[in-house]
């Protein structure tokens, strides 16, 4: 420990050159063993102090600055310095406290604009409004304070002018113009909230080129850059999460997940709750596991982003965890009320009570269906009113309302669908359909439902009318285009006699692929492979098996770029199906369809030892082990049932 001491003569330049390098951890380290050796000094506390607040160990701040007003209680500024680190480790009814007896007139405005912080953070905005107006008019934070205000109360307009005419008085400031971008983000506004986010990054690119900005995403490896002062003077953090929520909400995932790589690369116990819950959204469908184990942990921090509740509880009825969801809603009954709005927990308490009583959860789901039904009535016809005025600013607030009311009304749909669809009653989801034709006609998500429905029900001519018009808006990329919804068109073509345009819609996806692996060599593509998968399982569900088997083997070539898990799953089903006809003997093969038959599996263990045979759910406890969890295992188990049949 002696090792780390500074010489007694160099103490203080030492020290304050470690501080302006931002090297606050090791400053730390020195100050503690000096306390632990020597009596406590007021200039070794103060210090300790203040590098725990740069390092945001805000609790071990407020214990320096508590040892040091008992020490020297005439001192005031340490009375200030232990309530704002109080107040910043979110121990608001102490930092309130120890603020109250703070009376030095040189302090004031500092006491009250903490005063108003605190009120803030407590949610109690009025009190802070009146405390944040008691402040004087001269202060350039005033302005900045009271938009906080108005931001929370939901007036966001006002909110960005009171930041606009901040920024006019101080000057360009980071944490000023996120402000301003966040309120564009809350008006739906993104061009404009992009365009203050772009200034942030390019002003953090020039004056910290040290922070590494964008390396991550070039595949470099990056140190952390630590939660250094001069990265949060920059907003960059901030800014490239907004970025990333900009992305997520325009579908655009990859560069949402881009957004995050860019930030300055910081180890993950540095990461602030914000990233944290970002990362796990972005990357939930590459990595649900660790998504979940990130949005569990940010659950039990206080405080958290209040998106984490919803966001986890949504995720697990995606993944079909209810048993996890009614949990976790009991035992967090505070936040229940807290970040849920009524029409969430209605629907979240729907789809839970689906599970024990299908019927009493249709009878709650019917009577949001009848609410937003009814709303966007309304809301269709205030559209046509502002329409009829000419007024262009309040149709679009109208369209605004309109959609955000769909958006209500959708997930309640499908959820009422998903009751009858469990069970095989497509004729009843058909009509759920036809019913919010008015409303749906217009959006992808609906028409795809509809022609899977028509699908299953043999009504093949409507549902390639419902497919062509989603699959035609991605005409110049059908590559973006689920494989199996191009499978079903391409079969729903074959069972109408419309031959050619199959052929013709296969080949554009096979010239897309070949385009994609001209580029990218290594890269799987699955999209024809599955399409023809799709075709060949048509044929053994009509009792070809022959014909359909040997398209679906044909389908798999060559075998290191078609065969995964996706498309295994509908070749096994295949297999499985034929493998029961034949036990039944209900159909007899050629011994030479079943010697290409042994063949191709042979050639799927061969490459099938690294590809997992199906994705089990993420939090799963008795996952299946290892060795079974493979292409390669399924294959020869198949080939042994063949040979069993065969011989």
């Amino acid at each position: 420990m002696a090792a780390n001491r500074v010489p007694e003569g160099q103490y203080t330049e030492t020290i304050y050159g470690m501080i302006k390098e931002g090297k606050h951890a090791e400053v730390i380290q020195i100050l503690n063993v000096e306390l632990q050796t020597h009596q406590k000094s007021r200039a070794a506390l103060s210090l300790l102090g203040y590098c725990y607040y740069q390092a945001q160990s805000f609790s071990a701040a407020a214990d320096c600055y508590e040892q040091l007003v008992q020490l020297h209680p005439e001192v005031h500024e340490y009375q200030l310095y232990h309530a704002q680190s109080l107040y910043k480790a979110c121990n608001y009814q102490e930092a309130m406290k120890v603020s109250c007896h703070l009376e030095n007139e040189e302090h004031q405005t500092e006491v009250i604009k903490l005063q108003a912080s605190i009120r803030y953070a407590e949610e109690d905005y009025p009190n802070a409004r009146t405390l944040v107006e008691r402040c004087p008019s001269s202060d350039p934070d005033v302005e900045c304070n009271i938009g906080c205000v108005l931001f929370k109360e939901g007036h966001y307009e006002e909110a960005c002018t009171k930041f606009s005419l901040a920024m006019q008085k101080i000057g360009y400031k980071a944490d000023i113009c996120y402000n301003i971008a966040l309120c564009y983000y809350k008006m739906k506004k993104y061009a404009g909230s992009l365009k203050y986010i772009t200034e942030i990054i390019e002003r953090g690119i020039k004056d910290h080129p040290e922070l590494s900005v964008g390396l991550q995403t070039e595949g470099l490896d990056v140190r952390s850059v630590g939660n250094t002062k001069a990265l949060q003077d920059t907003a960059l953090i901030e800014a490239f999460n907004l970025k990333a929520a900009i992305e997520y909400q325009l579908k655009n995932f990859d560069g949402g997940q881009e957004a995050l790589t860019d930030m300055p690369p910081r180890a993950e116990e540095e990461l602030d709750p914000v990233t944290l819950h970002n990362q796990a959204l972005m990357n939930m469908s590459d990595n649900p596991t660790q998504g979940f184990e990130k949005l569990q942990f940010l659950l039990q921090q206080n405080p958290c982003p209040p998106e984490t509740f919803p966001n986890l509880l949504l995720l697990y009825l995606k993944y079909e965890y209810y048993d996890l969801a009614a949990d976790v809603m009991a035992e967090n009954a505070h936040l229940t009320y807290k970040c849920l709005s009524t029409y969430l927990y209605d629907f979240l308490d729907a789809v839970l009570t689906s599970q024990t009583a299908p019927e009493e959860a249709f009878r709650k789901l019917e009577v949001m269906s009848s609410h937003q039904t009814e709303k966007l009535r309304k809301l269709t016809k205030k559209v046509q009113d502002q329409r009829d005025k000419h007024n262009d600013d309040l149709v679009r607030k109208a369209v605004e309302e309109y959609d955000e009311a769909l958006e209500c009304y959708i997930p309640v749909l499908m959820a009422q669908a998903k009751l009858y669809w469990v069970h095989f009653n497509y004729a009843q989801v058909e009509k759920l359909f036809r019913k919010s034709v008015e409303f749906c006609s217009e959006r992808d998500e609906w028409k795809l439902n509809v022609a899977h429905v028509l699908f299953m029900r043999d009504k093949f001519k409507e549902a390639c009318g419902f497919y062509q018009t989603v699959v035609k808006k991605h005409a110049e990329n059908l590559l973006t285009v689920s494989a199996a919804v191009l499978g079903n068109l391409c079969v729903a073509y074959v069972m109408n006699s419309e031959t050619d345009e199959a052929e013709e819609l296969m080949k554009k996806i096979e010239k897309e692929e070949e385009e994609m692996a001209y580029d990218d060599p290594d890269k799987k593509l699955f999209h024809l492979c599955i399409v023809n998968l799709v075709i060949g399982t048509l044929y053994c569900a009509k009792g070809n098996y022959e014909f359909g088997v040997i398209r679906v083997m044909k389908s798999l070539e060559p075998y290191n770029k078609k065969l995964g898990t996706e498309t295994w799953f509908y070749v096994k089903r295949c297999f499985i199906s034929l493998l029961e006809n034949m036990a039944k003997h209900m159909i007899m093969l050629k011994d030479s369809v079943i010697e290409e038959i042994l063949k191709f599996l042979d050639q799927c263990e061969a490459y099938g030892r690294s590809v997992l045979s199906m994705v089990e759910q993420p939090l799963e406890q008795n996952p299946i082990p290892v060795g079974q969890n493979t292409v390669t295992y399924e294959a020869r188990l198949l080939k042994s049932l063949f040979l069993k049949l065969w011989k």
